[in-house]
């Protein structure tokens, strides 16, 4: 339970408004141009994060630390270009695929395989290997949250060794991005022994051999991940020689790690640490873009029975009162002072389908309780409604790992007593957290999720073949309308209908009031000034750390321990 005092939305913390204003303003982009000769390969880098990984199989992530890692450990096909375009294939960079054609029907593309592509256990990749990663991801019996996503691919075939063939079931702007975007390549003879129905609890989950750049050295779990280069990898090796995650037990001990110089990257500072950081000479602050973004989600399942309506959740007239009882604006001041961003539906504000004019269900307490009346939910001597002897009580669960979720769940909970609805916290490690999520375990939960660069990715959270077993619709909200929408937001080819389509659905999603629309995290890294970090991209600030460098006369001792003999 959490033991902070609970705050007024409208009353600020933290230190003056200039002063985190000015900080923001002189931070670093996120964009340097890593340089760097050969003088400057080698050096270690160490993260300090709250949170552990879960899973090193691709198919499987589940949280931002998966991603991280198995983004690094395995390649894609092709990767996406800086810009996020996810339309066609020309602005797409090769990786494991030096090329690829297309049949003239538009409805399979030929990857030809780098001849030069390796295993991090030495075996060549193959084509077999991308026929077995589809069928892999298809597979019903793995049970991947990216199903809704590679819906429009049908199979692969084997054309020759180096050759496989990629077979859709129509022909669209994004299928080149559903697949090489999706779809991460795996190894068959590392996997195919494994019955795909255990592959979520067996060992091969943990083991990481992939075809990247960096490949995995340890995994201590809750202790710390070890990723080194992969030093004759077919793309090069990375400039570092080592990159570390530091797992810490919660958020306060991550940031301690990194400022007392344990560690050298934090890529979620609050405002605090920020003011911290004014003149530090050791360190120094980088904003970069991210697709995250983070609500109160109601669960409209009932935890108890999956497959029947929640018992109050369930109802659209208390899920509007809900929303109508929280001044989003006040909250967001309170918790990031002028950091915070916004948010303006179930989006973040960096993809090209977001839209800051969709109408919002307003904050309006006395509306909020006149809802609740009509609805039938009638107050308590002690305040709390009551609906034929069932109470307004539920409990949002939480993350004991996220400072600012921890603060906004008890400001939640003061703004949802005062319409009549009592709150229960339910905090709790990361994985206890993630567990509850993937298990549809909740009544309100405090999601941040990432989405994709492409509309594409919203039909993860929000549509109905996201609610199937292993789905990441935990929210289990479901609206033929928005289904249809999202469809149609993914096949039309012309850019003007797709933003059309987008926005329609998200002003369902907003109106049936599936969630609460908090905040986009302000993404602020704390980097130890030795480093010099290549462009940031939104769908993950790490999609170019294999050109982070660091020059060879600004190293401390930790970065001259080099790669052991054997690696």
């Amino acid at each position: 339970m959490l033991r902070a005092r609970p705050a007024s939305p409208h009353r600020r913390t933290g230190r003056a408004v200039f002063l985190f204003a000015a900080l923001a303003l002189s931070a670093c982009k996120g964009s340097e141009t890593a340089g760097g000769g050969s003088s400057d390969i080698g050096g270690t880098i160490v993260f300090s994060t709250p949170s552990d990984a879960q899973t090193m199989l691709p198919p499987l992530i589940v949280n931002v630390i998966d991603r991280t890692v198995t983004d690094l450990l395995y390649d894609r096909l092709a990767d996406i270009s800086d810009d996020m375009n996810t339309t066609g294939d020309k602005t797409f960079k090769p990786q494991l695929a030096e090329r690829w054609d297309w049949s003239a029907d538009s409805l399979s593309i030929a990857f030809h395989i780098n001849p030069r592509a390796k295993w991090h256990d030495g075996q060549p990749v193959r084509a077999a290997d991308v026929r077995y990663s589809v069928q892999l991801y298809k597979d019903p019996a793995l049970g991947t949250s990216a199903t809704p996503l590679i819906a429009n691919i049908d199979s692969a075939s084997v054309r020759d060794s180096l050759t496989a063939v990629v077979h859709f079931k129509r022909h669209t702007p994004t299928q080149f991005y559903d697949m090489v975007y999706q779809v991460l390549i795996l190894p068959q003879h590392v996997l195919a022994s494994t019955p795909v129905s255990q592959m979520k609890t067996a060992d091969i989950g943990r083991k990481g051999i992939g075809s990247g750049r960096f490949r995995l050295a340890k995994w201590e779990p809750g202790q710390r991940i070890e990723l080194v280069a992969d030093t004759a990898n077919y793309r090069g090796r990375p400039k570092l020689d080592r990159v570390i995650w530091s797992i810490a037990p919660d958020f306060n001990a991550a940031v301690t790690r990194f400022m007392s110089g344990e560690a050298d990257v934090f890529d979620q500072l609050r405002p605090e640490q920020i003011a911290r950081l004014a003149g530090d000479t050791a360190r120094r602050i980088v904003r970069y873009p991210t697709f995250q973004y983070t609500y109160l989600w109601f669960n409209e399942a009932n935890p108890a029975a999956l497959g029947q309506p929640h018992p109050l959740l369930g109802d659209r007239a208390v899920r509007r009162a809900l929303t109508m009882a929280v001044d989003r604006r006040a909250m967001l001041r309170n918790v990031f002072d002028t950091l915070g961003q916004m948010l303006y539906g179930p989006f973040p504000n960096t993809v090209d389908v977001a839209d800051s004019t969709l109408a919002q269900i307003p904050y309006d307490t006395v509306k909020a309780r006149a809802l609740l009346d009509s609805a039938g939910w009638i107050p308590g001597t002690d305040g709390v409604r009551s609906k034929n002897g069932r109470r307004l009580e539920f409990a949002i669960t939480t993350p004991n790992s996220s400072a600012a979720r921890k603060q906004y769940v008890v400001l939640l909970q003061e703004a949802f007593k005062l319409v009549g609805a009592a709150v229960r916290i339910d905090e709790g490690d990361f994985a206890t957290f993630s567990a509850k999520q993937n298990d549809h375990k909740f009544d309100a939960i405090m999601a941040l999720y990432a989405t994709d660069p492409d509309v594409s990715g919203f039909k993860q959270t929000w549509s109905t073949a996201g609610m199937a077993k292993d789905g990441a619709n935990f929210g289990d909200y479901s609206n033929p309308k928005v289904d249809a929408l999202l469809d149609s937001a993914t096949t039309t080819f012309d850019p003007s209908r797709k933003k059309d389509y987008a926005r329609r659905a998200f002003e369902m999603i907003i109106q049936d009031a599936a969630g609460i629309w908090l905040y986009a995290p302000p993404t602020i890294a704390g980097v130890h000034k030795r480093i010099r970090t290549a462009p940031m991209r939104a769908d993950g600030y790490w999609a170019h750390l294999a050109d982070w460098y660091i020059p060879a006369g600004e190293r401390s001792a930790r970065d001259r321990i080099g790669l052991r003999p054997t690696q």
